[in-house]
């Protein structure tokens, strides 16, 4: 095929042009305007939660919501170690440390009974985390349920990462709307974009607080006086008229993802991968189509051949615990975690596909499945490829 089959390229049109007009025209180009506005209270009745802040990243939003908290240099956070970094990356900003936790089978997501295991080793040394962060991995919610009896418990509160989920619906409410307050991002590969981008949802108080923040901590005075250290994290009004436009196609883009998810779970020759369980999940997204290899195939083998295809595939995400930078932190198990990663391949799941270009992977990934053609690698490089 002439053209590069995307893993989960945006899927924008003319209503995107219209609406990037309308706030152009305006005269509303920058910092605030009514489309920012309208995006922030339009993406929390979608959420089902009172307040929104529409900001730079999903990564800023973890970060304000951390900062809500009180989180700081000496604290530890816990972070799910199955994730992209950006999770961890929040924490650090902070000053505080993460500490890892494995993910369990049935969600992706992390695990109930090992933050149970280490909420109570910290509690023996009276060390408790300032916070707990899952995340919905991949469009899977986290067991809020159990996570938050677990939590309630120890007195630790959660920030939901919900950056690749939005959409997906869990066990007692929409994803974003869980916790103290949850991140949402809105960067090019994820479920709807705004270009980059992000948000915070959660109860009006802790909004409040990050739209403060967010625009540098100024104070309501003309000579731009401050009380605290802040930051350039506020979204723009051009962004947020892209971001409604998306936002109005976001149901039709999740159906899309469904029917593509579905075709590759049906297809004959690929009957000998598995699939995530989803198993806290009402709805998923459907933001990637992840699937388990057979043991004897290596996830980096097959990227490297479908990408020589034009076929932009990559591995699920690389441990947090095994990362470089991390390698000193405290990580609760893990073997999850780097199950996921020594077999999980993400394939192209976007809106946009198209049924001739979904066939054309199936054909391509059944060609290297089969008997005889599978080789195990013994690297454990890492493709990047996102960002919050």
């Amino acid at each position: 095929m002439a053209d590069r089959v995307l893993l989960s390229g945006p899927d924008v049109g003319e209503a995107e042009r219209t609406a990037l007009l309308r706030a152009f025209d305006s005269g509303w180009i920058a910092p605030v305007g009514p489309e920012l506005e309208l995006f922030e209270q339009e993406l929390a009745d979608y959420v089902g939660v009172e307040a929104c802040v529409a900001l730079s990243s999903g990564t800023a939003a973890l970060h304000l919501a951390l900062l809500d908290l009180g989180v700081g240099p000496g604290d530890e956070v816990v972070v799910q170690t199955a994730t992209f970094a950006a999770s961890a990356f929040a924490v650090t900003y902070t000053g505080a440390t993460p500490v890892f936790c494995d993910i369990d089978e049935a969600t992706w997501t992390l695990c109930p009974q090992r933050l149970e295991e280490l909420l109570a080793a910290k509690a023996r040394v009276g060390s408790l985390p300032k916070a707990v962060m899952p995340v919905d991995l991949y469009g899977s919610c986290a067991d809020y349920e159990a996570l938050g009896a677990v939590c309630a418990r120890y007195g630790v509160p959660m920030v939901e990462d919900a950056a690749e989920a939005l959409g997906s619906v869990g066990v007692g409410g929409k994803a974003g709307s869980f916790g103290h307050a949850a991140a949402v991002s809105f960067n090019g590969n994820k479920i709807m974009t705004t270009s980059g981008g992000g948000a915070l949802l959660g109860p009006p108080e802790v909004v409040d607080r990050a739209r403060y923040l967010a625009i540098q901590a100024r104070q309501p005075v003309l000579h731009y006086q401050h009380h605290d250290i802040g930051f350039n994290y506020r979204m723009s009004n051009l962004l947020a008229a892209l971001g409604r436009a998306q936002l109005g196609r976001l149901e039709a883009g999740i159906e899309r993802r469904r029917q593509v998810a579905e075709r590759y779970r049906a297809a004959p020759d690929l009957a000998a991968l598995e699939w995530p369980r989803y198993a806290a999940t009402v709805r998923p997204n459907h933001w990637l189509s992840v699937a388990l290899l057979p043991e004897v195939v290596h996830p980096l083998e097959v990227c490297r051949e479908l990408n020589r295809r034009d076929i932009e595939v990559r591995p699920a995400w690389a441990p947090m615990h095994v990362q470089p930078v991390f390698a000193s932190s405290e990580c609760f198990g893990g073997d999850v975690a780097d199950r996921l990663f020594t077999r999980g391949l993400c394939l192209p799941s976007g809106s946009a596909l198209t049924d001739e270009q979904v066939d054309h992977v199936i054909a391509a990934l059944s060609e290297l499945l089969e008997p005889g053609r599978a080789t195990a690698a013994s690297d454990r490089g890492v493709c990047s490829w996102s960002t919050r």
